[in-house]
């Protein structure tokens, strides 16, 4: 099964959830990202946060959702609300779910609290891709209906 992970810029959300997803996954489980208007490159603060994790960073970059190595059998929305950000939507028959996320690029403070901001959208993209592994998968494959039930509900997991 091929995960999509999708925001605006393909930066920061999208990469820690691909990142952190495909650091978690079982076999046969993969997941992407991309972005519907790509900032051309990945935030240095999402890497570092990533490299702390001791998740690889290797191979992550800031793409097009128009460039994507596989098509999606998921398509997870990343987005958040309180920048005003128009969240994507993926056309495709594809399972679609939103887990929204408030965009740590637009924090501003300290370093503290701007890397503050990093963490805690990591936390929530890790709690809820936990969840999402901790359901019964081989089973949920087999009935859409539920397993868009159960992906919905995750997204109110805050960690």
């Amino acid at each position: 099964m091929n995960v999509l992970f999708l925001c605006t810029g393909n930066s920061c959300r999208s990469i820690l959830g691909e990142a952190t997803f495909n650091h978690l996954a079982p076999t046969g489980w993969h997941a992407m990202s991309a972005g519907s208007k790509p900032a051309g490159y990945v935030h240095p603060r999402s890497l570092a946060l990533l490299a702390r994790e001791g998740i690889s960073t290797a191979g992550y970059f800031s793409k097009s959702w128009e460039d994507l190595p596989a098509i999606p059998d998921i398509v997870i929305t990343v987005c958040g609300s309180a920048a005003g950000e128009t969240c994507p939507a993926y056309l495709g028959a594809v399972l679609r779910t939103h887990w929204g996320v408030e965009d740590p690029a637009h924090a501003v403070g300290t370093d503290e609290e701007i890397d503050a901001a990093f963490i805690k959208a990591y936390r929530i993209l890790r709690a809820r891709i936990e969840a999402f592994f901790a359901l019964p998968l081989e089973t949920l494959k087999q009935d859409r209906m539920v397993l868009k039930a159960e992906l919905d509900n995750i997204a109110d997991i805050l960690a």
